[in-house]
């Protein structure tokens, strides 16, 4: 069993275990708010944790707790105003504990993953970002990778960068939340963890199932990347629209029953010819033939639209088979998502 202590967990563990104490559509309304590549990495973090104790959640959501009461006192009236109302109700020690940790919060994240990326790699992305944004991030990388990033440069994109490296002084707030984003953009597309097949292969599958269509499958996509046997699992363990082709057809007829004609009008709109295929050839020709006209004359909807339809259809799937009404074909095969 391994050792958990609040103290060595890294701010994504603490964020992993945080997230799975919540209610699952809590947790999935969460991940809504996130960038794709922080909850990539929180979500390979939940898959490798196991075990946590009772204690440590505790801890965990404590600190939390502290954390945003810190931060909604420093909004009300700043640092030091923040400052000495947590020393009322925490002590000298323990205020500025948690007043230098939201500092930390609040400063540029990332760094750590860019120390991974490939030189070349890096300096692609560098190299359309302004000279000081450029010279900032490189003085706060290793020097030998900072080296090798410059030299993939051009003679005169690699003079002005070490120059303005150089001559550092203050940075305004402007350019730091500008720098953030850029960090975050490459942690995105550089990030390269491997994942441990643990039971929180269950627990990814129950907050994806929450989230909508195409984040789920752009993480899914992503994890087969780097881990197909985890990507496999968490797959076996939840279930996307697509994968209503995998239903019988009877069970296609018995959901056909709860599904709403606008919303099946809607989550059709951009489905596969297989899936349309399969649900007309499970409905009355005239049944089907009202579904039809209102895919021709629906004209353009968000898409956002289209995956709340499917969404709903999901969960009405769902329901079903935990009532035992259906039964969903191929659960355990690696095949079940395309």
């Amino acid at each position: 069993m391994p050792s958990y202590n609040l103290a060595e967990l890294t701010g994504k563990q603490k964020a992993a275990i945080l997230l799975m104490s919540m209610d699952v559509d809590v947790a999935a309304k969460v991940f809504k708010e996130l960038d794709m590549s922080e909850v990539e990495q929180i979500a390979l973090e939940i898959s490798n944790l196991k075990d946590v104790p009772a204690n440590v959640v505790e801890d965990v959501i404590e600190e939390f707790y502290e954390l945003m009461q810190a931060s909604s006192l420093m909004l009300e009236g700043g640092i030091e105003y923040a400052q000495v109302l947590l020393e009322k109700t925490y002590g000298p020690e323990r205020a500025r504990d948690i007043v230098e940790k939201i500092k930390v919060l609040t400063t540029i994240r990332g760094f750590n993953i860019l120390k991974q990326a490939d030189p070349a790699q890096l300096a692609n992305f560098l190299s359309k970002e302004h000279p000081q944004t450029i010279a900032l991030i490189l003085s706060h990388l290793p020097p030998a990778q900072a080296a090798d990033v410059l030299q993939e440069f051009p003679d005169e994109l690699r003079s002005d960068a070490i120059v303005r490296i150089a001559t550092i002084g203050k940075v305004s707030p402007a350019l730091v939340s500008e720098i953030e984003q850029v960090v975050d953009q490459i942690a995105e597309t550089t990030l390269s963890q491997n994942l441990a097949a643990t039971g929180g292969a269950q627990i990814v599958a129950n907050i994806l199932n929450k989230s909508n269509n195409a984040l789920a499958k752009s993480l899914l996509e992503s994890i087969e990347e780097k881990n197909y046997d985890m990507a496999g699992e968490i797959k076996r363990l939840m279930f996307l629209f697509e994968d209503i082709i995998q239903i019988d057809d009877r069970g296609i007829q018995r959901i056909l029953r709860d599904v709403d004609k606008r919303d099946l009008a809607l989550a059709l709109k951009v489905a596969d010819e297989k899936i349309k295929n399969k649900i007309f050839k499970n409905m009355s020709e005239r049944a089907a033939s009202v579904v039809k006209e209102e895919l021709e004359f629906m004209g353009p909807v968000k898409l956002k639209e289209v995956e709340q339809a499917q969404m709903r259809i999901v969960d009405i799937v769902k329901q079903l088979e935990s009532e035992g009404e259906i039964s969903i074909g191929g659960r355990g095969k690696e095949d079940i998502f395309v």
